[in-house]
């Protein structure tokens, strides 16, 4: 009896492997949510900078370096949100979010990523970019490290650290999307201010 229960056993297996199936249950789709973005921009009354500026993607930890929504629940506890996640990479969504802003903004001849052609780099390191449950509702903390420098020779222009915290509304997440969305307008504008500061060496580095 026992031969035959583990040929039966043995049979099956092969038969699930052999058809794809799985007798686990199967995981729900983790729902995925865009950085938000304020609907106007602040106006600067600069002069567009005659270089081309390219964003490199942040640097990260692995943490940060992927597209989970990371939280820090209570003390040095660090967790993500089950069931949902970015709709891609923090540090790309972020690159992404900052050029558009460069865009629009107009103080650049052209801003694209480090891939096409620039006469001067934004380089950074994203440290933090997490909601921090310090009370309730959640803060969301974002810390970007920059460093400007020239192209061709690898000239260090000027460097910086840009710290954003703003409050959710509630605990529901997309409501803390919202203010990962706002601390992400925060610091485009606090970085478009930074590079404006930065006017005498761009209008050089070319």
């Amino acid at each position: 009896m026992s031969l035959r229960i583990t040929l039966g056993s043995i049979t099956l297996a092969v038969l699930l492997l052999n058809t794809g199936c799985s007798i686990l249950p199967e995981s729900n789709p983790a729902t995925l949510y865009r950085l938000p973005s304020a609907a106007t921009l602040s106006e600067h009354t600069a002069a567009t900078f005659p270089v081309r500026l390219g964003i490199a993607t942040p640097g990260a930890g692995h943490l940060l370096n992927s597209n989970r929504i990371v939280v820090y629940p209570e003390g040095n506890v660090v967790n993500v949100y089950e069931g949902v996640r970015w709709h891609e990479d923090a540090p790309e969504m972020l690159q992404a979010r900052l050029i558009s802003d460069l865009q629009q903004r107009q103080l650049f001849t052209g801003v694209s990523s480090d891939r096409l052609p620039h006469d001067v780099l934004l380089l950074s390191e994203l440290r933090h970019f997490q909601s921090e449950y310090d009370t309730s509702p959640p803060s969301v903390h974002l810390q970007l490290d920059v460093q400007l420098l020239t192209t061709q020779q690898r000239k260090p222009l000027a460097a910086s650290s840009f710290v954003i915290r703003t409050r959710a509304e509630s605990t529901e997440i997309p409501d803390v999307v919202n203010a990962f969305g706002n601390a992400s307008d925060m610091l485009a504008e606090q970085l478009s201010a930074w590079l404006v500061a930065q006017s005498s060496d761009l209008r050089t580095a070319d």
